[in-house]
């Protein structure tokens, strides 16, 4: 009976707090004409914005992101500016010709049928409505826009340097999000986005010679062929088709365009479509071979991470490198086949962690790229049947390079104000992939695959903090995080533990002499080796997570009846066994604990012995 008492009052608590979760609600139609000759475009937009806050809004904003391509633009001046600016950019936007720039102009904006007041600064469009927009109350807006797509310099434009005609990446105006933190009407510095998770009904004109992919599902395949449907339409040199596509329930629309695009479909378990749009080029049995490790890599994430949810996931060839959207993703090909693999896991993965737990990138980039860059290695680890001991030791590395270098900054950063690309880079990626190794290893193997599965069903669709994700782990351990969120991701303090000496107890046992040199407290796992062989796992809990894990990848793990207080330098772990017996002892011997000293991590008898 008290077991389901306490179930119930946890059911109510999870209740009460989706309760007081709310978020934006936007429906977008769009009837794009596309001129290829000018790389130019027209556009009709009809957005139906449901104010689900508790809050009356007098305002909204769009971004407008195609106008950071242009000469003096935020994003031309940091990437002059800031120390080592992306090699992709440099200082190409200011040399940009009128014909070569990016823009979006604003032609006409009506709100319920009445024109209202707007203003364009840089890449954000400032709206004042005519009338308070009430809490549950739906407006609708009507926008006539023209666009030059630019030259491509970073994800989105013309020409890629592979040779892709269109990456049409955040190419529309697209209404800020309002959240419970407030508006976010960031201006685009090259960075991460965020968006209102809504319906997407898109309609694009565009010459026949085309063929298009991107978010979400073609309407009329039949019409189109193209490798969509069986049908071989006939169509004519020089007429445009119209590709209407329809997404649910996502919260960006991409979409690449080219008339050399091979077109092929794999179908997982489920019945998701994975489409993957290629150049008929020198790299064709790169990405045939690819296509099986991206089913696995798929079944993988499945099984273990939440199940994909839409019926089509779309893998283009386009854009910069590799970069996320909703249903699709656009990656560069022109390397190795490993790298390729890579790319598409990671970018895929992503799904998870950008596409469906959508959490805003700019203020916690690490949540999206550090978790997708987990799961990648893990799911790499799998395709590849290398079954490694730690896969996240490559991304462990890189920060403890940037540990090294003293150029940390903490997680909190907001994604455009990082001193350096690289210190970026790192952070969000490395350190937050090393969040989650380390977070495995604090509340143990089984209580971690739990939250991971719990925090992708309570938060799919949404647009979790990562007090969100810390309440989900909380509840699957039992342990209290907050020392670990505070400490990993609101400051830079580093984590150093050493065995200072092992010696003869009474009673035939033997005393560990462990110290904490580090800012940063953590638990220890001991592994004691004896003579013959045997392995004997010990963990040492801290005080302030008020309990312990009790699943290791350990055999027979004991936990220790005394937990370390963080303010006391010096513990000491005493064994029933007897020194004799003892061969090496090691601080965590699954290298997930990322230690910056590992020098003093082991210690072996023998050894010990003959430097005395």
């Amino acid at each position: 009976m008290k077991s389901i008492k306490l179930t119930l009052v946890m059911l109510f608590a999870m209740n009460l707090a989706n309760s007081q979760y709310w978020q934006q609600k936007v429906s977008y139609t769009m009837d794009i004409d596309f001129d290829h000759n000018t790389h130019q475009f027209t556009g009709k937009q009809k957005i139906a914005y449901t104010n689900n806050s508790p809050d009356e809004l007098d305002k909204v904003f769009y971004h407008l992101y195609f106008n950071a391509f242009q000469p003096g633009s935020m994003m031309d001046v940091r990437s002059r500016t800031i120390s080592d600016p992306d090699r992709r950019v440099g200082d190409r936007i200011s040399k940009l010709s009128p014909a070569e720039q990016g823009y979006q102009k604003i032609k006409s904006l009506k709100v319920n049928n009445q024109d209202v007041e707007f203003k364009v600064v840089g890449t954000i469009l400032e709206v004042k409505l005519n009338k308070i927009l009430e809490p549950g109350v739906t407006a609708y807006f009507e926008m006539e826009f023209e666009a030059q797509v630019p030259i491509q310099i970073r994800r989105s434009g013309r020409n890629s340097k592979e040779g892709i005609d269109y990456s049409m990446t955040q190419w529309y105006p697209k209404m800020s999000e309002y959240d419970r933190e407030g508006w976010h009407a960031n201006p685009y510095v090259g960075r991460e986005f965020h968006g209102v998770w809504g319906d997407f009904d898109v309609t694009i004109h565009l010459d026949s010679k085309y063929t298009i992919a991107g978010t979400g599902v073609l309407q009329n395949s039949i019409e189109i062929g193209k490798g969509y449907s069986s049908a071989k339409p006939n169509h004519k040199a020089g007429e445009k088709l119209a590709w209407h596509f329809v997404a649910r329930n996502v919260h960006d629309f991409a979409w690449a365009a080219d008339p050399d695009y091979v077109h092929d479909i794999k179908t997982l378990n489920n019945g998701t479509k994975i489409h993957f749009f290629y150049q008929a080029d020198t790299l064709v049995e790169n990405w045939k071979k690819c296509q099986d490790y991206t089913v696995k890599a798929f079944e993988y994430v499945n099984e273990h991470y939440g199940k994909y949810p839409y019926s089509d996931y779309s893998i283009i060839q386009g854009g910069d490198g590799g970069m996320e959207y909703p249903m699709a993703t656009l990656i560069t090909a022109h390397g190795s086949f490993g790298g390729l693999v890579s790319v598409i896991i990671h970018e895929s993965i992503h799904s998870w962690y950008q596409g469906m737990m959508a959490t805003d990138e700019s203020k916690y980039p690490w949540m999206d790229e550090g978790f997708t860059s987990y799961v990648q290695h893990e799911a790499m680890d799998f395709v590849y049947k290398k079954n490694k001991i730690n896969s996240h030791l490559g991304s462990q590395g890189g920060y403890l390079y940037l540990v090294g270098k003293k150029e940390q900054e903490p997680l909190t950063t907001h994604a455009d104000h990082y001193k350096k690309n690289r210190t970026y880079g790192i952070s969000v990626y490395s350190k937050g992939e090393v969040f989650l190794d380390q977070l495995n290893y604090i509340v143990g193997k089984e209580a971690f695959a739990k939250g991971m599965i719990e925090y992708y069903n309570q938060w799919k669709f949404k647009h979790p903090t990562p007090s969100d994700f810390k309440r989900v782990m909380e509840k699957a351990s039992g342990l209290e995080l907050d020392w670990y969120f505070e400490q990993f991701i609101g400051t830079i303090n580093t984590i150093n533990y050493g065995i200072e000496d092992v010696v003869k107890n009474e009673k035939e046992s033997t005393c560990i002499k462990l110290i904490k040199k580090g800012d940063m407290p953590m638990p220890l796992d001991i592994q004691v080796i004896l003579n013959d062989g045997t392995r004997m796992n010990y963990n040492i809990p801290l005080r302030i997570m008020r309990g312990n894990k009790t699943t290791s990848y350990y055999r027979n793990l004991k936990v220790v009846s005394d937990d370390w207080a963080w303010t006391n330098p010096n513990f000491s772990l005493c064994i029933a066994v007897p020194f004799k017996d003892i061969k090496e002892i090691k601080i965590d011997p699954s290298l997930r604990m990322a230690d910056t000293d590992r020098s003093d991590n082991t210690y072996n008898i023998l050894k010990k012995k003959e430097e005395k």
